[in-house]
C-alpha cells in the first residue's frame, strides 16, 4: 500500500502481523507497576475497544504482556511500515489544507530524528507524549485525511473523540492533555491512569504537535545564558574562557551545548544516558564527548586557559562534576540544571552512584528504593551547588523543577524565610522581566514545503521586519529586537534544523503579526512555495500558567491560578487559530502547571490575514494585561504603549499603593 492509502484506512482490515522493534532508537523507561490486578483488567478491556472482536483474542494476550514488562501499553503491532518524517504538504491525502498541515506537525513530532522515544510515541521530556498509543495516532491521521473544513476534530489525551460539524472559523483540532479532576493530579496519579489510557502527559508542545527540535528551546537558552553572563561579568568582559556547567542532552536539554557555543563560553552538560548524549554529538550539537572525570578536568582546564568556545558532554552524573570541580578549584561562573525533573521517580532524574542500567531496573522493580536514591542524590547535588555559589557561582533553576524537588527531598535549597528559593528561576531574573512581560517571547514557524529555500526567506523576511520595528522602537526593547535580528543572521551557520524546516525567534505582538503577515503575502504572491504554519513554544507570555516557571515574577498572590492560561487557549480558538491545546504539566510537571498553545496555517488567503492580526495581538496581550495587574512595570510600560497604538484595547490598570501607606498600617 501507498503512504496516502496506508493514512486513508485507518485501523487495518486485517490483523497485521508482530513488529520486530529496531534495538537502535532509544526506548522509554519501563513505567513502575502501579495498577491492582482489576485495574489491568480494565486497562485491556480499554485498549482492546480500537479493535473488532475477532482479534481480541490474540491482542488481549500481545497487550498484557507490553502492560506487564513496560507499564504501558503501547500497541507496537500497528506501528505503521511507513517512514516517520515531516513531507511536503502536498504529499499528505487530505480534504482540508489546515488538517494537512497537522499531519506534518503530527509526524515531525515522531520523526526518530526529533523524537525522544518514538516508538512510545514520546517527543521529549521522558514522557511528553503526542498519543498514547498507535491506534490514536493511526486513527487521528485518517480523521485528518478525511475531515473538511467545516468539521473538528476533538482529541481527548491522545484519544481522537470524533470529527464533529463546525464552522470554517472554527479550529479544525482542539487538544486536551491531561486536564485532570484537580484531587487527582499528583505523580501517581498520572502513572495509574496513563496505564489505564484514559490520560497522558503531553508536556507542553509535544502533544500539541508544535515540536521542532531542539532548536525550539536553543534561542530561549541562548537569550537566558547571554543574559546571565550580562548580569554576571563587568560590562567590558566577555564569556569567552567561562565555564557554564548543568546537565541533560535529551529532546530539550539538548540545546544547552549549542547555546553556550553561540553565547561563547565552554560549555560541560552531563547526560546520564550515553545514547542521548551520541546522538546530540552525531546532529553536532555538541562538540566533543568525555567519559572519564579526570580527563574532563584536564580538559576543562585548557579550555579555561585558552579561552575557547568548546561545549563537552560527560556521560556520566552530574552530581560528581559538580562535586570533582568543586575539589579541583575549577571557577563554574554560570551553573544550572534541565535534567526532566519534573518527572523524578521515572526516570526524569538519576541518582548518582549507580549505573544508568541500575537505575532503569530499580525504576520498574524497586521504585521506593529508587525514590530515596533520587533525594540522597538531588541533597548532595544542592550541597555542591552551594559550595560553588559560596565561591562566585551564578546559579539559576532552569524550570525544570529542580530546586522544587530539592526542597522537597531536604536539600538545602531553601532562603532564610522559609518560603523562597535561595537561588532564582530563570524567569524571574531574565526572561520574565527582560522578555514575557515586554510580549516579547518564542514566535515559530514550519515552511511546509519541506524547502530548505523556503526557510531561507523566511529568515531574510523575519529580519527585515525586526530591523524595520526597531529603527523607531522605544529604548525598553532595543536590546530584545537587537538579540533577535543576531539571532536569525547567524541561525542557518548555526545549523539548527532537526526534522522539519523551522526558525524561532523571540518577537512581540507587533513584530509576531508583521512577521505572519509577510509569510502570508509571500505565500500569496508565490515567493515561498507552500503554506507556513505558525507555532509558538506554551513557554511564552500568556500561554502558560507555572509558579515556578513562566509566571514566577508574578507576585500579587496569583501566580497559583491558571485563568491566564485557559482564556488564551479559548481567545485563541474563536479568533482564528487553526488548532489549540491545553495540558496539565509540561516542564514542570504534572499538578504543577495549565498551559496551552496553538497552530495557525498562512495559505495566502485573505482570510488567513485576518486571523494571524486578531489571534496574534491576543495571544500576546493576554499575557501582558494580567502581567501588568500584577503590578510588573516591564508589563505595565508595554500595556500603556498597546493601548495607544490600539485605541480598541481597553485594560484594567491598577492604582498602585505607597509603601509608606501599608507601614502606617498596624
Amino acid at each position: 500500500m501507498t503512504f496516502k492509502d496506508q493514512i486513508l484506512q485507518g485501523i487495518p482490515e486485517t490483523l497485521p502481523a508482530k513488529r520486530s522493534l529496531d534495538s537502535a532508537i532509544s526506548r522509554a523507561p519501563k513505567r513502575k507497576q502501579i495498577l491492582s490486578i482489576d485495574e489491568k483488567t480494565l486497562a485491556l478491556r480499554n485498549a482492546l475497544r480500537y479493535f473488532p472482536k475477532e482479534w481480541h483474542s490474540e491482542l488481549a494476550q500481545e497487550f498484557k504482556e507490553e502492560l506487564d514488562a513496560l507499564g504501558r501499553i503501547y500497541m507496537y503491532r500497528f506501528m505503521p511500515n511507513y517512514e516517520m518524517y515531516a513531507r511536503p504538504i502536498e504529499e499528505y491525502p487530505a480534504k482540508s489544507l489546515q488538517a494537512a498541515g497537522i499531519m506534518l506537525m503530527i509526524q515531525n513530532n515522531l520523526d526518530p530524528t526529533v523524537a525522544q522515544h518514538p516508538l512510545e510515541l514520546i517527543t521529549y521530556g521522558g514522557n511528553g507524549a503526542v498519543f498514547q498509543n498507535w491506534a490514536q495516532y493511526i486513527l487521528t491521521m485518517q480523521y485528518l485525511a478525511t475531515m473538511s473544513d467545516e468539521q473538528t476534530l476533538h482529541i481527548y489525551s491522545g484519544h481522537p473523540m470524533g470529527l464533529f460539524p463546525s464552522s470554517k472559523e472554527a479550529p479544525r483540532v482542539v487538544v486536551t492533555n491531561g486536564m485532570m479532576i484537580p484531587n487527582y493530579s499528583q505523580p501517581d496519579d498520572w502513572e495509574k491512569y496513563n496505564a489505564l489510557g484514559v490520560t497522558q502527559y503531553g508536556q507542553m508542545t509535544a502533544g500539541s504537535y508544535m515540536y521542532i527540535g531542539p532548536q525550539g528551546i536553543v534561542h530561549g537558552t541562548t537569550i537566558t545564558v547571554m543574559n546571565a553572563f550580562r548580569k554576571t561579568l563587568p560590562a567590558n568582559e566577555s564569556a569567552a574562557g567561562k565555564l557554564f556547567l548543568t546537565a541533560g542532552l535529551g529532546g530539550m536539554s539538548g540545546a544547552q551545548p549549542k547555546a553556550g557555543n553561540i553565547a561563547g563560553c565552554i560549555t560541560v552538560c552531563a547526560e546520564v544516558n550515553p545514547e542521548a548524549a551520541q546522538k546530540r554529538y552525531d546532529q553536532g550539537w555538541v562538540d566533543e564527548i568525555l567519559s572519564d572525570l579526570n580527563e574532563l578536568v584536564v580538559r576543562v582546564q585548557l579550555a579555561i586557559q585558552q579561552k575557547e568556545t568548546v561545549s563537552i558532554a560527560f556521560q556520566g552524573n552530574v552530581v560528581d562534576v559538580w562535586e570533582i570541580f568543586d575539589r579541583e578549584a575549577i571557577p563554574v561562573t554560570l551553573g544550572s540544571d534541565q535534567t526532566s525533573l519534573h518527572n523524578p521517580w521515572s526516570g526524569g532524574y538519576y541518582p548518582v552512584g549507580i549505573s544508568y542500567e541500575e537505575a532503569n531496573e530499580l525504576i520498574s522493580k524497586e521504585p521506593e528504593r529508587f525514590k530515596e536514591l533520587v533525594k540522597t542524590s538531588l541533597q548532595r547535588h544542592a550541597e555542591a551547588i552551594n559550595k560553588h555559589t559560596a565561591k562566585g557561582t551564578y546559579f539559576f533553576d532552569y524550570g525544570n523543577a529542580f530546586l522544587l524537588e530539592a526542597s522537597r527531598a531536604g536539600a538545602d535549597v531553601m532562603h532564610e524565610n522559609g518560603i523562597d528559593f535561595k537561588y532564582s528561576s530563570y524567569v524571574q531574573d531574565i526572561l520574565g522581566p527582560m522578555c514575557f512581560d515586554y510580549g516579547f517571547g518564542p514566535f515559530r514557524w514550519v515552511c511546509t514545503s519541506g524547502d530548505v529555500k523556503d526557510l531561507d526567506s523566511t529568515d531574510q523576511i523575519a529580519m527585515k521586519v525586526l530591523q524595520d520595528i526597531k529603527t523607531t522602537a522605544p529604548p525598553e526593547i532595543q536590546q530584545q529586537l537587537q538579540d533577535n535580528i543576531t539571532w536569525i543572521k547567524e541561525a542557518k551557520a548555526n545549523k539548527l534544523v532537526v526534522g522539519s524546516q523551522a526558525r524561532i525567534l523571540y518577537a512581540d505582538a507587533e513584530g509576531r503579526a508583521k512577521i505572519a503577515d509577510a509569510f502570508n503575502d509571500a505565500v500569496a504572491s508565490g515567493k515561498l512555495s507552500a503554506p507556513v504554519v505558525l507555532g509558538r513554544d506554551h513557554h511564552d507570555v500568556s500561554g502558560t500558567d507555572s509558579p515556578y516557571r513562566e509566571t514566577s515574577n508574578i507576585y500579587d498572590g496569583s501566580k497559583f491560578t491558571a485563568d491566564m492560561a485557559i482564556h488564551n487557549v479559548i481567545g485563541d480558538s474563536f479568533r482564528g487559530a487553526t488548532w489549540v491545546s491545553i495540558h496539565n504539566g509540561g516542564g514542570v510537571g504534572w499538578g504543577e502547571v495549565i498551559n496551552g498553545g496553538f497552530g495557525l496555517l498562512l495559505d495566502g488567503s485573505v482570510e488567513a490575514s485576518k486571523k494571524l492580526k486578531n489571534m496574534l495581538f491576543y495571544d500576546v496581550n493576554n499575557g501582558i494585561a494580567r502581567r501588568s495587574w500584577a503590578r510588573n512595570e516591564e508589563a505595565l510600560f508595554a500595556i500603556r504603549r498597546e493601548m495607544e497604538r490600539t485605541p480598541n484595547l481597553k485594560v484594567t490598570l491598577p492604582n498602585l499603593v505607597s509603601d509608606e501607606i501599608l507601614k502606617t498600617i498596624s
